[in-house]
């Protein structure tokens, strides 16, 4: 048979376990007298404890005269024993080194903008292939060199951009009616 434990048993004395292990413990403690001798301990205990919260009758204004009369004495002796700390050097906010380096930090700040910020011009070399459009069509150029394809009659001409250098164009010819589809690539 599994006796419940110390803490158990005090909270069954109390009557402040759950309902299950109210039931359960009391299922126990019914068919165990050792568990039960227990129980009626910590029920004794219980009853007993209200006695012991009496606070005796003492000279609650005298206590409190000695007290304050103990803590003004040893307030008075310990003014008399400090020692006197010398002041703690603080260096001035704005000191000169200080002034320096913050001017410094500032001055790197406004370079390091300056430079990230001013534009770069453009590199175009002769030797860069570029694809662009025309009032006219779409042309390859590179140097003076070019190659265009054109189509100076179409009224609805829908681009086409790519990221690897490539540019379409599709358009209705008014003559023939036919889509026209183009695509130029750069190499």
């Amino acid at each position: 048979m599994k006796h419940p434990d110390q803490s158990t048993l005090a909270l069954h004395a109390g009557g402040d376990l759950g309902w299950f292990g109210a039931w359960r413990t009391a299922r126990h403690v019914a068919r165990c007298e050792s568990c039960r001798d227990e129980v009626a301990a910590f029920q004794d205990m219980r009853d007993a404890l209200p006695a012991w919260n009496e606070i005796p009758e003492r000279a609650w204004s005298r206590i409190a005269g000695e007290m304050r009369a103990n803590i003004r004495l040893g307030l008075a002796a310990g003014e008399c024993v400090r020692e006197t700390a010398a002041p703690e050097y603080r260096p001035p906010l704005f000191g000169a080194a200080r002034v320096v380096v913050a001017l410094g930090g500032v001055l790197a700040l406004l370079v390091t903008a300056v430079v990230m910020e001013r534009p770069t011009p453009p590199v175009m070399s002769a030797a860069v292939p570029l694809v662009q459009t025309t009032a006219d069509g779409i042309q390859r150029r590179a140097g003076d060199r070019g190659f265009a394809l054109m189509h100076k009659d179409a009224s609805d001409v829908n681009y086409t951009v790519g990221v690897q250098g490539t540019m379409g164009a599709s358009y209705v010819d008014p003559n023939t009616g036919y889509i026209t589809m183009t695509k130029v690539y750069v190499e």
